[in-house]
């Protein structure tokens, strides 16, 4: 038996050092030095690599900030808050179709920035700041549109900027606060016309209950499924998602 056991044991060990040897052998290594250069190409590479990085880093706030993913997200939870299931769909569910529907809504300013900056700059056909500029340029129109002038007002009255003659004046740390604002101002107003059939529901259940003198059954139980049945009749996915891409002007 203590023969078996360290044949066993012994065996076990070969395979460990093999599997290490095997792993020295295929990975590459990987490691990081700091020292003086004097090519100046150094330091600029060094420098892209760190925005590189920080870009990466900011992506989600981005994606946020600039696109049509802040009213279809509080849309949608508001429509789950309104027929009073919590927990249904669940937010991955809820999330992903929210980045679905951004990524339908914003792929002609993706493809036109891709198009027009990204790749003629790869290409070494523009400079970088010709090359951000156009990046930049279709996702500055598709803001503008949905952007109401009272907030840029609002923002440039704020930065303490002049007024500018037109909308390539107004610079990105004005226009994006001002198009958040207004995405929250549009997204609370779909969410009000969502609420109202729902709270008729709720209310005409919680009549039917008193009345029947039912008062310690919760009203949201018995209103949930007259909520479901109502969303399915009028195909309220359809009408929802629908309205929510149509109320983008692009």
């Amino acid at each position: 038996m203590k023969k078996r056991l360290c044949v066993i044991l012994f065996g076990v060990a070969a395979l460990v050092l093999l599997a290490d040897v095997a792993v020295a052998q295929t990975l590459p290594k990987v490691s990081v030095q700091v020292g003086e250069s004097t090519d100046p190409t150094d330091l600029t590479t060094t420098l892209k690599i760190v925005v590189l990085m920080t870009v990466l880093a900011l992506a989600p706030s981005l994606l946020i900030m600039v696109t049509s993913f802040t009213r279809i997200t509080i849309v949608l939870s508001f429509l789950r808050q309104a027929m009073g299931a919590n927990q249904m769909p669940p937010n991955q569910l809820m999330l992903g179709l929210s980045l679905i529907l951004t990524f339908f809504i914003m792929a002609p300013a993706a493809n036109r920035a891709y198009t027009e900056g990204i790749k003629p700059y790869t290409d070494k056909q523009i400079s970088g700041e010709e090359a951000y500029a156009k990046t930049v340029a279709p996702f500055r129109e598709f803001m503008l549109a949905q952007t109401r002038e009272q907030d840029l007002g609002l923002f440039v009255d704020i930065a303490k900027i002049p007024a500018p003659n037109k909308p390539d004046d107004i610079p990105l740390q004005v226009l994006v606060p001002a198009f958040v604002i207004s995405e929250l101002r549009t997204a609370f107003q779909i969410a009000f016309v969502i609420f109202i059939p729902f709270l008729v529901i709720d209310m005409v259940v919680a009549s039917v209950l008193m009345s029947m003198g039912m008062m310690m059954l919760p009203p949201v139980i018995v209103s949930l499924p007259f909520k479901i049945l109502l969303f399915v009749l009028v195909d309220g996915w359809y009408l929802l998602v629908k309205s929510l891409v149509e109320s983008f002007h692009v």
